[in-house]
C-alpha cells in the first residue's frame, strides 16, 4: 500500500468481504461499544494489536503513540489525550483489562535512549524529545547497567517503556482503587517483530518471557 487510492481498494476489498460476512457483529457494534481491554500500544505501523492478538471489530479499546506511554498522573490545564482515553476506558467502558504493548525494534525507544532529539525545536523533533522524556529517569538505569548502544541497551529500553507505562497508570486513582479491589487487571507485553514472538511481563520476577 503506497497512496490513498490504495486504501480506497482496500476499503472497497472490506465492504465486500469482511464487512458483509461480520454484518451482524457490526450491527450490534452499531449500538455501542463493550471491549473486555484497552490496549496501550506504539503508533509504529509494523505492530497493530489487534492483528497481533487476533482480535474482531469491538473487542479492543487502542491507545496508540510514540513509545506506547502513559505519562503520570497530571491535575494541571492542557490537553491529556492518552490520560482522557484512559479515563474513558476505566470509568464508562469499565474495561477489566488493561494491556501496555511495548515492541522490537521501537524508535521511540532507541531515541529515549540515545537522546537523538535532544535541543531539537517543535516541528523539527523538539514535541517527541518532551513526549520520550517521560523515559528518562529509567533510561539512566538503563545505561548504567548496559550503556546507551547495541542489542542489550535497546531492548532493555523498551522493555523500560512498559514497566514506566505501567507504574505511571498507578498514579490513576481510577485505576489503582480498582486494580486494589480487583475489577482491574494491569499486564505489560513485548512483541518481537523479528521473530513474532510476544513476551508477557511477569508481575512477581519482573522479567519478560515468552507467551
Amino acid at each position: 500500500m503506497t497512496d490513498f487510492n490504495q486504501m480506497i481498494a482496500g476499503y472497497q476489498r472490506f465492504r465486500e468481504g469482511d464487512w458483509r460476512r461480520q454484518r451482524a457483529r457490526w450491527a450490534e457494534l452499531a449500538e455501542g461499544q463493550q471491549p473486555k481491554v484497552m490496549v496501550i500500544a506504539c503508533s509504529d505501523s509494523r505492530v497493530d494489536p489487534t492483528q497481533i492478538f487476533d482480535a474482531s471489530p469491538g473487542e479492543m479499546f487502542v491507545v496508540r503513540n510514540v513509545a506506547n506511554l502513559v505519562p503520570p498522573l497530571d491535575l494541571t490545564g492542557g490537553h491529556h489525550g492518552v490520560s482522557a482515553a484512559l479515563e474513558f476506558a476505566v470509568t464508562q467502558l469499565e474495561v477489566p483489562e488493561i494491556v501496555v504493548l511495548g515492541h522490537g525494534a521501537c524508535g521511540g525507544a532507541k531515541a529515549a535512549l540515545t537522546q537523538g532529539f535532544r535541543d531539537t525545536r517543535p516541528g523539527e523533533g523538539g514535541f517527541i524529545a518532551d513526549w520520550i522524556a517521560l523515559l528518562d529517569e529509567a533510561r539512566e538505569q538503563v545505561v548504567a547497567e548496559h550503556g546507551q548502544d547495541g542489542p542489550a541497551a535497546t531492548r532493555a529500553m523498551e522493555e523500560a517503556a512498559v514497566r514506566v507505562s505501567l507504574a505511571n497508570l498507578r498514579t490513576f486513582p481510577c485505576v489503582r482503587e480498582r486494580e486494589k479491589a480487583a475489577r482491574i487487571r494491569l499486564h505489560g507485553a513485548l512483541f518481537a517483530i523479528d521473530d513474532g514472538i510476544l513476551h508477557l511481563l511477569d508481575a512477581a520476577s519482573g522479567r519478560f518471557a515468552p507467551a
